[in-house]
């Protein structure tokens, strides 16, 4: 018995190792060519940069120059870490007014929030495009509301599945020592919360800034952030400097991949105690 399960966990490992080269390789495919000059990218794809092919880091600096990396760099670093604040912060006083005040208004709020989970973006992208722009929230500022509602549906449901395994007493004991609402949320509940906090946190980072079509219908060619900016190195007749192209992708991945990894032991954490918990 003990042979058998050694074997299925010896499979489920080389089993793990052949999904990881199958995901990693394209970016490794990404990293390489965006050493080499674009005429070569399209004919020799999948071979190592060479004498012939290899441009150092031309592609990089000319990229940085016409898409102003920086400039988008700033506008998508501020609309994430913004974005990302407002969802924390309002979805988790949400969900604990939803889990601790039973009614048929909360019930409602809640069930209202997973269907948003579930209605395709697609959906209401044009008419949402449209009221963005009649309100004035086409801006890096007014996408933020934007995030926060398109946010909301997950975040309020994870959180409310991690606050229905804090014990009450904790609530009931800070009421007693003369807590307010608010000052219970920030001082009590808000620590207990941590683990999911950032799970939510971190999760929602990664979408935010690789989101394209969100900051392309809403914030056009305005206040480019880094995916936008990206694809204007598509010239007027089609034509793509895929050396460019993939210098700018590979530079847009390092920070939202360092951020992963230096998070993600907080990841597992929370979704572990959240499952536990709910």
């Amino acid at each position: 018995m003990a042979k058998k399960k050694k074997i299925q966990s010896y499979g489920i490992f080389a089993l793990l190792v052949v999904l990881a080269c199958v995901f990693i390789y394209p970016i490794l495919l990404v990293i390489q060519n965006s050493f080499k000059g674009k005429l070569f990218i399209s004919n020799t794809p999948f071979e190592l940069p060479n004498k012939e092919t290899f441009v150092g880091v031309q592609n990089y600096v000319e990229g940085f120059a016409k898409t102003n990396f920086h400039k988008s760099f700033g506008y998508s670093l501020f609309i994430t870490i913004f974005s990302v604040l407002a969802i924390v912060l309002f979805t988790s006083m949400t969900a604990w007014y939803i889990t601790r005040v039973k009614s048929k208004l909360t019930s409602t709020l809640y069930y209202i929030f997973l269907l948003s989970m579930v209605v395709p973006f697609q959906m209401v992208m044009y008419t949402m495009s449209k009221l963005a722009n009649t309100i004035y929230l086409d801006n890096p500022v007014g996408i933020i509301v934007l995030y926060l509602g398109f946010g909301s549906g997950m975040a309020v449901f994870m959180f409310s599945g991690f606050i229905k395994g804090i014990p009450v007493e904790l609530e009931e004991a800070a009421l007693i020592d003369g807590c307010n609402p608010i000052k219970m949320f920030f001082k009590v509940i808000l620590p207990v919360l941590k683990p999911i906090l950032i799970t939510v946190a971190i999760l929602d980072a990664m979408w935010i800034w690789n989101d394209f079509l969100l900051p392309y219908l809403i914030l056009g060619s305005n206040y480019r952030t880094i995916p936008v900016a990206i694809q204007y190195l598509k010239s007027g007749y089609g034509s793509i400097d895929y050396g460019q192209l993939m210098a700018m992708i590979v530079l847009s991945l390092i920070p939202i991949v360092a951020f992963y990894f230096a998070c993600q032991k907080h990841i597992i954490e929370g979704i572990v105690a959240g499952a536990v918990k709910g």
